[in-house]
């Protein structure tokens, strides 16, 4: 099953887009789902039906959901959170406590599993995610690697004996300290899920992410932070969409100079990401309904189809250099003192700001070394050497 997320900063009509471009999937004969897990859900208003919290009808060939994100929570990490909240409340406010058992990005990352749930059904070639505002699902995409770590801990303490100690605990009234059976079952059922939903995203041949944005400086400069972090997560970004472009209403008086710092901004759009550049004018009115977003969708596309990989560029490519091995990721608007680039036994750990990605390995390559990591304009380059 074909997924393309639909990414961008609140407010520049990343819902209309995801809506417009599953529509238009649709109409072409893909089996299309649509999914939103923004926490805000604004997709029954954007297609002026009702879709609610499960996957339901909304046109031929297209069912759409609006994920409980809360509900999934509530029954994926009660469990976890039972034995977390007896930790916490010995110390802090019960109110303080319940804020603190939910990490942030948990939610979203709970509603995500939705795609995973599709793909079980087999009766969809193509799932369109409206993902939330561009912070949270960033946050969404490190949380995996956060839960593998708690994870890890957790189990291995339980692989080493915790359910045989436990009753030792109990009995000197410790009880609170050790995770019960379901605390474990629900965090290991939790982490093992994240991980088939972060193999989906970082899927090249299956996932693509759509970067929404509209031509403002400030909105492009945040699409380039969120490319870079796209690709250090490993999820590839198969096209731009530059929305509300003024097009034939740039026609009107006084509209020029605004019409002038457009040319500019789509000008650097173009040159800062290396994929291809979709064009949607601004609408004549709000294009709500099924009608308005198949007219938006043919103008979004035109004779593409929505469903295909718009390119096949991967953001990390390997390459030989002699007996050096180069590392190429694609990192346009990155800063160099943002950038860290580690060997960890086996592994390459590329990180930007608070993202990072940990690369292993293959085993012909385990024991090489890093002699350099360059930005150049928009593409780390990295060199190992045996």
């Amino acid at each position: 099953m074909r997924v393309i997320l639909a990414v961008g900063k609140g407010g520049v009509g990343k819902t209309t887009v995801a809506a417009a471009t599953a529509l238009a999937a649709a109409a072409r004969g893909h089996r299309t789902a649509l999914l939103s897990v923004d926490p805000a859900h604004s997709l029954s208003d954007a297609l002026g039906a009702e879709v609610g919290g499960r996957l339901r009808p909304i046109a031929p060939g297209l069912a759409a959901w609006e994920v409980d994100a809360l509900g999934e929570l509530a029954r994926s990490w009660e469990a976890v959170a039972r034995w977390l909240r007896a930790l916490l409340r010995s110390d802090v406010d019960e109110v303080v406590a319940e804020e603190l058992l939910l990490f942030p990005g948990l939610e979203e990352l709970v509603a995500l599993r939705a795609i995973g749930e599709v793909e079980r059904l087999g009766a969809f070639d193509l799932c369109v995610v409206d993902c939330p505002p561009t912070g949270s699902a960033l946050r969404l995409l490190r949380l995996p690697e956060v839960l593998r770590l708690v994870a890890d801990r957790l189990l291995d303490l339980e692989r080493r004996g915790l359910r045989r100690v436990r009753p030792l605990l109990l009995g000197a009234g410790l009880g609170s300290l050790v995770p019960g059976e379901a605390a474990l079952d629900g965090l290991e059922s939790l982490h093992r899920d994240s991980v088939a939903v972060r193999e989906i995203l970082t899927d090249a041949e299956r996932t693509s992410a759509r970067l929404v944005l509209t031509p403002a400086r400030v909105v492009v400069a945040e699409s380039r932070r969120a490319w870079s972090h796209l690709s250090v997560h490993g999820v590839a970004t198969d096209a731009v969409v530059a929305n509300r472009l003024l097009g034939p209403l740039a026609g009107g008086a006084g509209l020029g100079r605004w019409l002038e710092r457009e040319r500019r901004e789509l000008a650097e759009i173009e040159a800062t990401f290396p994929v291809p550049l979709l064009r949607l004018p601004r609408a004549a009115r709000e294009p709500v309904g099924l009608s308005a977003l198949r007219e938006l969708g043919e103008k979004l596309y035109g004779e593409r189809d929505p469903a295909a990989r718009l390119t096949t560029a991967p953001p990390l490519r390997l390459g030989r250099c002699g007996p050096d091995v180069l590392v190429e990721l694609d990192l346009p608007g990155a800063r160099k003192d943002d950038l860290r680039v580690v060997e960890d036994d086996g592994e390459l750990r590329i990180g930007l700001g608070p993202s990072e990605r940990r690369l292993v390995l293959p085993e012909p390559l385990s024991r090489h070394h890093v002699v350099s990591a360059r930005l150049e304009g928009r593409v780390l380059r990295i060199r190992l050497a045996p």
